[in-house]
């Protein structure tokens, strides 16, 4: 029994080690960094307590993206799941080249976000975008600059944000899909329930645990955001795609204020360890 407990601490050893090194310590070093104003460049260090934290409530900006990021993610996160439940329903029948199929709508997952958001800004350029060029060549204006549209961008941000989640919310609901007993919907045919009604009254509720696992777990990630909105509009246009993430990257690393970016960084920590 002893060795067996040993043996158990080798294997959780190296994941507690990870989660210590790069999780439990940036934690604690940013919460004690946001009780402090740091000038880096004179490598002074205030202490100002709660001052920081006083800042951001008044902090206009950072309340805009705030709610950027909660519109962001009220409109992604419940698309994408309706997305990738319907893709998974259509993956769960016998499809030739069903691996390859499935394979193809994983790939954008394991992709570099960097290379991703490069892509997507070829397809949203004005005039010779993909979007762009298939309008004009249906006879549709071909000049709309997606991403410096105050209505569109956020848009452009959503749609692509839709697409890159596919695969691993489409993966989980495949597999809650395939753990649904097939004697239920047989029942419920013999009973005259057509598919929409099996759908509704069958598959939907057993599909309840992936659901709440797929919106807890998305609604997280929506909230990070950084990598798109650094590439494609750099907050803009008229700070309409500001995030936090991107936010609190700009207050840390272009206008240098470590302890106020390290105090937004705890409050969004805080929002996501409530979820």
């Amino acid at each position: 029994m002893r060795n067996n407990r040993l043996l158990g601490y080798l294997f959780a050893g190296p994941a507690m080690l990870h989660l210590v090194v790069f999780a439990a310590i940036p934690i604690g070093y940013a919460l004690w960094l946001s009780l402090f104003k740091w000038r880096i460049l004179q490598d002074e260090l205030t202490f100002v307590g709660f001052g920081n934290y006083s800042r951001v409530f008044s902090d206009e900006g950072f309340w805009n993206s705030a709610l950027n990021t909660l519109s962001y993610t009220a409109f992604s996160v419940p698309i994408g799941i309706a997305v990738a439940l319907l893709v998974a329903l259509m993956l769960a029948q016998r499809l030739k080249m069903l691996p390859v199929l499935r394979t193809i709508y994983y790939l954008p997952a394991i992709c570099s976000q960097v290379a991703i958001a490069m892509m997507w800004i070829y397809i949203y350029l004005p005039k010779n975008g993909v979007i762009n060029m298939a309008a004009g060549a249906m006879g549709f204006a071909d000049e709309t600059d997606f991403l410096n549209e105050p209505g569109l961008a956020m848009a452009g941000l959503v749609f692509m944000s839709i697409w890159v989640g596919l695969g691993p919310k489409m993966i989980l609901y495949l597999a809650g899909i395939m753990n649904i007993p097939q004697e239920l919907n047989e029942a419920a045919e013999l009973d005259g329930a057509g598919s929409w009604r099996r759908f509704l009254k069958v598959t939907l509720p057993l599909l309840a645990p992936t659901t709440l696992f797929v919106l807890v777990t998305s609604t997280i990630a929506s909230m990070q955001v950084f990598a798109p909105v650094y590439m494609m509009t750099k907050g803009g246009p008229d700070g309409t795609t500001d995030m936090v993430g991107y936010h609190i990257y700009v207050e840390a690393w272009e206008k240098l204020n470590f302890g106020l970016a390290a105090a937004q960084s705890v409050l969004l920590f805080v929002v996501i360890l409530l979820l």
